[in-house]
């Protein structure tokens, strides 16, 4: 036992030394010594490979790309509605035109069909691939391929629970500590421009140990278009984590409702020393006194640009649906953003339907990766005698366009 202590002991050294002086230091002045740049080229190697393996393993290879080019909940057979009607009415030898009660349950078959597949419901369920990323939410039609294959799978899981899983959760809770202890700091201080760029540092260097808790890559496109102060950026909506991807770049004043818990904690910490805009349940329901706390906070033109997604949910990668028109009544100068993850290497969709967040992240966290592409456009403002549901819906084919999303009017 006396020599265990010290083997832990140095083993607990080397740990913290990488977290530290490899990740963090680098981390807080925006640099990077390459090892996530190798890790991703690794990766994408290691899944080209997996997907060449499963092509040949399998005796239909037209199976893997045609079952998940287009994910449907409901499998229907080919051909009309009038040709069906007319295969059953020879299966039970009626005449066309002879009446058969079956016909009502076929009816409402068909229609509850197409509530539950529609074009809206598919966008709330995970992305699917066309090969399997060694994860296992695309393994569904997966069997046996070879000895190989499966032994970089294990290998694959030890990587990501023994050794990336540990890393994560330890920067994730020095991100989330520094960031509650240095806002409580930096909030203490009279108001002035240190103060400001204290504040500013303290959220860049905390979302910037949170990114890369989560082995996040993100490039950035056209910086010359980031959101400028006493502005209002807007982007498509996949997960909460898009918040961490654009406050890598820079800061912004977040925009939401007031909770309860750690969540609490750490919104009163980061609202004492910057002016995100936190509404209570209840003021949340009255849209004019949320429009008037965002329209007060963007004619300050010293202000961080204000971050919100109009879609109101989270949509899962493939597209953007309807913008909600509040953020483009308030008058301010648009930024649109346009946010596209790689699904090869995790599923970056929550679906809070499925799971709860502490659910959600712990999926994250044990992915592969976060690999995403975040376009800044150019600015955008309202039109004379454009309203707001018009201008909204510009702003969203622009961002849908961009992010190579589909446009969805709903």
């Amino acid at each position: 036992m006396e020599e265990v202590w010290p083997a832990l002991m140095q083993l607990f050294q080397l740990w913290m030394f990488v977290v530290l002086f490899l990740i963090m230091m680098p981390a807080m002045f925006g640099l990077s010594l390459g090892v996530t740049g190798v890790y991703i080229q690794v990766l994408v190697r290691i899944l080209e490979w997996a997907t060449i393996r499963i092509q040949r393993g399998l005796q239909n290879e037209s199976i893997l790309y045609s079952q998940h080019n287009e994910k449907k909940i409901i499998e229907r057979a080919g051909g009309s509605m009038e040709e069906e009607l007319e295969q059953r009415r020879r299966t039970h030898s009626l005449s066309v035109g002879e009446f058969s009660l079956s016909d009502v349950l076929y009816f409402y078959k068909r229609g509850v069909e197409t509530i539950v597949d529609d074009q809206v419901t598919q966008r709330f369920s995970s992305e699917e691939l066309a090969s399997w990323n060694l994860l296992t939410r695309t393994n569904q039609n997966f069997q046996y391929i070879s000895l190989r294959l499966t032994i970089i799978w294990g290998l694959g899981v030890l990587v990501r629970y023994g050794i990336l899983f540990p890393l994560r959760i330890t920067l994730a809770l020095i991100g989330l500590s520094w960031l509650v202890v240095g806002t409580s700091l930096v909030g203490s201080l009279p108001e002035s421009s240190v103060k400001n760029w204290l504040s500013e540092l303290v959220h860049l260097t905390c979302y910037r140990i949170c990114a890369r808790g989560l082995s996040a890559t993100v490039h950035y496109h056209n910086k010359e278009n980031r959101p400028q102060k006493g502005g209002i950026c807007v982007a498509n909506h996949t997960t909460p984590i898009d918040v961490v991807i654009l406050a890598n770049d820079g800061c912004y004043a977040m925009v939401g409702q007031i909770h309860g818990g750690l969540l609490g904690i750490i919104q009163r910490s980061m609202v004492r020393s910057c002016p995100h805009v936190w509404f209570e349940r209840s003021e949340m329901k009255d849209r004019h006194a949320v429009t008037s706390r965002l329209r007060d906070h963007v004619a300050e033109r010293t202000k961080l640009p204000i971050l919100i997604f109009p879609e109101g949910t989270c949509v899962n990668n493939t597209s953007v649906m309807m913008f909600k028109k509040g953020s483009f009544e308030i008058g301010g100068t648009i930024h649109p953003v346009a946010i596209k993850y790689d699904p090869r290497f995790g599923d970056a969709f929550w679906n809070s339907s499925k799971y709860n967040m502490v659910s959600y992240v712990l999926r994250m966290m044990t992915s592969w990766a976060v690999v995403v592409n975040v376009w800044y456009l150019p600015a955008m403002s309202r039109q004379e005698g454009e309203d707001a549901t018009h201008f909204a819906n510009r702003v969203k084919s622009a961002i849908a366009a961009q992010g190579g999303l589909l446009d969805l009017a709903w």
